[in-house]
């Protein structure tokens, strides 16, 4: 399962010159979970979707329970 955890939030830059217009981030349980949402056959076209209508960048950071 994955949820959002945040969405929607305009980002403020404390440092550096990433100025994303928007950020949304995704928990997954683990990364094993990351990687097969990633794979998954069925999200493949909505992936293609967002890469044409998009210009974006992924991170994967691990965070603390």
């Amino acid at each position: 399962m994955r949820s959002y955890a945040v969405q929607g939030q305009i980002p403020t830059v404390l440092e550096g010159d990433w100025k994303p217009d928007r950020l949304v981030v995704i928990e997954f349980p683990s990364r094993d979970n990351e990687k097969a949402f990633l794979a998954d056959p069925e999200a493949q076209a909505l992936f293609v979707i967002r890469h044409k209508a998009t210009t974006s960048k992924l991170l994967l950071v691990d965070g603390t329970q």
